[in-house]
């Protein structure tokens, strides 16, 4: 259970462009009163939460390390990137530095500087989980999440409204009422609606809880709301597909001789997704594949081997997927 609920965080957070001025310090989380987080910063952020673009977000945090060093979202949004790769080293080291420009930048924004202590601690925890397993890491991880959310309500008495703060906490929050008993997910949706910013990405969040918990036309209102704002993103594309597809897969169950509208539908989102398989980590290109393959299965009654198609792409050389054109036939 710990572990589901520090990789689901860790995940959400850490797996946390075009029109873009680069030459302004800019703020993807507020409106009024921006903090100095720095252009490149938030290119990337926009790059990975707007698009969907992995290698057009690495470029940005390579040239953030540089010129917005004392930013500790730039070692977050590497951190996910190490996380996809699964290299768990790269992965500890931007823990670290998450968690070391965190309590510099405490000095100056207590808010902010507070806020991803808790981020660069959990990214330590998550780490804890995965490269010792839930027996022996157990105990480091409940420590951990303590000192997490200690941090947090330090950052909530500073300014309880703050949209970054709503954000990532409400991330935190949803996901551990969902994996936690006698948890009530309702305060976290509101948090993420009404108090979180950007809106397309607390939207996402919403819908994936709502998923979790099996209510499948509330997650798919919010994935419409994401898509929305971000119609071309590949994973929001990717969600609504599963959405779909589990409930195509449901009505079949129940009417075997017919083929649900729900099936062909996640078909097409699959199918859009992976249209920029090319900009997405090639693990995460390998599961979308391998989900429309076993859709595909069950509109058609075929029996692809969808199990060693996905480890080809998976098992190929580089981060990022093949372009679109070179995914094995369906």
């Amino acid at each position: 259970m710990l572990k589901k609920i520090f990789l689901g965080i860790t995940t959400s957070l850490i797996a946390f462009s075009s029109g873009i001025d680069l030459t302004l310090a800019a703020d993807p989380f507020r409106t009024s009163d921006p903090r100095p987080i720095g252009s490149q910063t938030e290119a990337a952020f926009k790059a990975m939460f707007e698009q969907g673009n992995y290698k057009q977000t690495q470029n940005y945090l390579e040239k953030a390390k540089l010129q917005e060093p004392n930013e500790p979202l730039v070692y977050a949004l590497l951190a996910s990137l190490a996380y996809q790769s699964q290299d768990f080293n790269a992965l500890k080291s931007y823990s670290d530095q998450t968690l070391q420009s965190a309590k510099l930048l405490s000095t100056k924004d207590p808010l902010r500087g507070n806020l991803y202590i808790a981020v660069g601690l959990f990214l330590q925890g998550g780490h804890t989980i995965l490269t010792e397993g839930t027996l022996k890491g157990a105990p480091k991880a409940l420590k951990t999440l303590q000192e997490v959310l200690k941090s947090l309500n330090v950052a909530e008495k500073i300014n309880p409204n703050d949209p970054e703060l709503n954000l990532i906490q409400g991330y935190m929050d949803l996901l551990l009422s969902l994996n936690l008993p006698f948890s009530d997910s309702k305060e976290a949706i509101d948090k993420l609606e009404k108090q979180a910013k950007p809106s397309y990405l607390a939207y996402r969040g919403i819908a994936i809880g709502y998923q979790t918990l099996g209510q499948s036309e509330q997650a798919l209102d919010y994935t419409k709301k994401a898509l929305a704002q971000t119609p071309n993103h590949p994973e929001v594309l990717y969600l609504k597909a599963q959405i779909l597809a589990d409930q195509g897969e449901k009505l079949k169950a129940a009417t075997p001789n017919t083929i649900p509208a729900q099936l062909q539908e996640a078909q097409q989102y699959f199918s859009q997704a992976l249209k920029q398989s090319d900009q997405l980590p090639k693990r995460l290109v390998a599961q979308i594949f391998y989900e429309q393959c076993k859709n595909l299965n069950r509109i058609d009654n075929q029996g692809r081997p969808c199990d060693p198609l996905r480890d080809k792409i998976k098992d190929a050389d580089g981060l990022w997927g093949p372009i679109s054109s070179q995914l094995p036939p369906l």
